[in-house]
């Protein structure tokens, strides 16, 4: 870990986003490990919210998945260490509604909430597995949003 990587570790500590992404992580009865350059993972995590390969509070990086799903992909890795920067940044948690503002614009944009959402842009949309939509109408977006939850099972 470096210098830098060490300040960052504690500015997270200190700014509460990493000890919130814990409490996130033990409410999701995850597993905790050390992960590289300051990070911590949280894997096994159980709860379906956030749908997403991995997600970064703090420098705790949570995942469904086990510790060889970073092992294999350390652009993933290095994506989310991206977002740890943005904490320390953002002073910690104000990040969380600014992010979803910017995934709100996204979705609006493009019908995907990472595409153009800066946050995700600045973490390197490709290294966290997301692919670029173009703009496209607001009715299109639409559409597609309620034609996929019309499509939905009916449940009994």
């Amino acid at each position: 870990m470096s210098g830098w990587q060490a300040v960052k570790l504690v500015g997270n500590v200190l700014n509460l986003s990493t000890l919130f992404g814990f409490l996130v992580g033990l409410i999701g009865r995850a597993r905790f490990s050390r992960g590289p350059r300051g990070l911590v993972y949280a894997t096994g995590y159980r709860l379906r919210f956030p749908v997403a390969g991995a997600f970064t509070i703090g420098n705790l990086v949570l995942s469904k998945h086990d510790r060889a799903y970073f092992d294999e992909r350390p652009g993933l890795v290095q994506h989310e260490e991206r977002h740890s920067w943005q904490y320390f940044c953002l002073v910690g948690l104000p990040l969380l509604p600014l992010y979803l503002v910017g995934a709100a614009w996204s979705w609006l944009r493009t019908g995907c909430p990472a595409s153009r959402n800066p946050f995700e842009r600045l973490a390197n949309l490709k290294d966290g597995n997301y692919d670029e939509k173009p703009p496209q109408p607001f009715a299109l977006t639409l559409n597609q949003t309620f034609s996929g939850l019309r499509s939905r099972p009916k449940g009994p």
